[in-house]
């Protein structure tokens, strides 16, 4: 594939924008857009001056105007110089590799030292700019991707109230889903989801403490993967909790996801728990024929909270079977919802410590410090930051002890006996499993402010606080709407996830791109 004109590319991004006001939501028409569903592969046929140009482009014509979805926060004014820069590179015969002039969309929780914010949707943290680079940015820039953008989130990662809306922050307002806009686009990554379903970026990060890498992955139709714990580093990430906290890749193919995971990972002596951390072409585990010999579980006590999940899952279920896998069903794990609530403790405790560390260390300008300078922040500014719903998850934090708490280190104790050798390997034991599966969530539900979000039943506590690895990919639609598949095992288990999704990926080609309607399809 030869560079393609980018004048041509300009007016049809162009002529659709203005189509985009004039068409009703509900029959909203996208605009041609040549690098729709394209994959990173077929990307490097592109330019990168091209591609950058083209996305933000997109971004402009249907994140910020036609439809609205409001998924980038922030697009990065140097950009297109990155971008000269990646093509002047390839020019000269250095290609660093598959992300090479690719365009990306981060999390806006994600430490950039350039002229971009980094405010995990909140005013508090409006003016502050990275000193340095989050060890996974600095991972892409080496790797030759050009950052465009920023997504909005959840505020503070959707670890701020107990009845809060997803996708909903002060800096960036609403998120929506470009499957159905009445819908939410589900998790803290709300945002990075929405905009790489909707092709505003050839593919994202997120980032998880507990489904917010796979819950808006499977509600936007796209691949999430949580990693192990320690395969990226945490430094220049803004913090909910170290024991659970990861960034993830965020892609419409397993391959593409595959790809961007081998360039976030990597050692970080700004955090220790990377020391098992490799870097790999994980591609080179992907196998059309991957499932044959496999022996599934099937975490049942996930399924029945939705007919019509369950029905994209039974077809799921026999596309594992006719590629080979023998499933063993059902093989649930015992410990399941026996830590909810030390799971939070230990949320509560972490949040307060290491959100404190993060903000003691922010330029001198940004005068919240601590995490009671943010309530008290969020209290003077109510009618912009708290309109909707309140900070009790940080009121509750605030009142939380120090780290050697022996409530904390009971608690934390419980929870990884329980999601790790008593839950998730235990089970993997006793069954002579390879992974287990079981819907990851969805269809989503309607966005609602007033009354917060209404999750419905879907699977991620055990990977999360367990520290294990968890892949979404998408399996089918409800009413329009994505369903996604989940796939665990134990820890560094990503080469064997990654094989186990990809064959179920090319079987069933199911993702569907986003039409934008107003409401989802009956």
């Amino acid at each position: 594939m030869t560079d393609v004109d980018r004048r041509t590319f300009l007016e049809l991004t162009a002529a659709g924008a203005a189509a985009a006001f004039a068409a009703p939501l509900a029959t909203f028409a996208q605009p041609s857009f040549e690098l729709e569903e394209l994959t990173l592969t077929q990307m490097q046929g592109y330019s990168a001056v091209t591609l950058a140009e083209t996305y933000l482009a997109r971004i402009e014509a249907l994140d910020k105007h036609g439809p609205g979805v409001n998924s980038v926060i922030e697009v990065n004014p140097d950009a297109m110089a990155i971008a000269e820069a990646m093509d002047l590179e390839r020019k000269a015969g250095h290609v660093r590799g598959p992300l090479h002039g690719i365009p990306i969309l981060i999390k806006d929780n994600i430490d950039t030292a350039d002229r971009m914010h980094t405010t995990a949707g909140s005013l508090a943290l409006a003016e502050s700019i990275a000193r340095r680079d989050a060890h996974v940015v600095k991972r892409l820039r080496e790797a030759g991707a050009v950052i465009i953008g920023k997504t909005n989130l959840s505020e503070w990662a959707n670890f701020r109230s107990t009845h809060s809306t997803s996708g909903w922050s002060g800096r960036g307002g609403l998120t929506r889903n470009p499957y159905a806009l009445d819908r939410n686009a589900c998790g803290s990554s709300s945002g990075t989801g929405a905009a790489i379903a909707a092709n505003f970026a050839a593919v994202g990060v997120g980032t998880e403490t507990d489904g917010s890498v796979v819950c808006p992955s499977s509600a936007c139709g796209l691949v999430g993967l949580k990693p192990t714990l320690g395969m990226i580093s945490r430094s220049g990430i803004i913090p909910i909790a170290h024991s659970q906290d990861t960034a993830g890749p965020m892609a419409r193919s397993v391959t593409d996801a595959a790809i961007l995971l081998g360039a976030m990972t990597g050692i970080d002596s700004l955090d220790p728990i990377t020391a098992k951390s490799k870097t790999l072409d994980y591609t080179k585990f992907l196998d059309k024929d991957g499932l044959r010999g496999a022996r599934i579980g099937v975490a049942r006590k996930y399924f029945g909270f939705n007919d019509h999940v369950d029905r994209v899952m039974n077809e799921a279920l026999d596309v594992l079977k006719k590629l080979g896998a023998t499933l063993v069903d059902p093989a649930d794990m015992t410990t399941t919802g026996k830590y909810d609530d030390t799971e939070l403790e230990v949320l509560l405790y972490e949040f307060k410590a290491d959100l404190n560390q993060y903000l003691g260390a922010l330029p001198p300008n940004i005068r919240t410090r601590t995490l009671a300078d943010l309530i008290r922040f969020n209290e003077e500014h109510r009618d912009r930051e708290m309109p909707y719903f309140g900070q009790e998850l940080f009121e509750r934090a605030e009142k939380k002890g120090p780290l050697t708490s022996d409530e904390y280190k009971k608690a934390l104790a419980k929870n990884h006996r329980l999601s790790r050798a008593e839950g998730i390997d235990a089970t993997l034991k006793q069954h002579k499993l390879d992974a287990l599966v079981a819907p990851t969530g969805g269809p989503v539900w309607c966005t609602d402010l007033v009354n917060g979000d209404h999750y419905t039943g879907g699977y991620s506590s055990a990977s999360a606080v367990a520290g294990y690895p968890h892949i979404t990919v998408p399996a089918g639609q409800a009413f329009g709407l994505p369903v996604g598949l989940s796939f665990f095992a134990g820890a560094w288990s990503e080469p064997t996830l990654l094989k186990f999704a990809y064959a179920f990926e090319q079987a069933t080609k199911a993702r569907r791109a986003p039409g934008f309607a107003q409401e989802a399809s009956s």
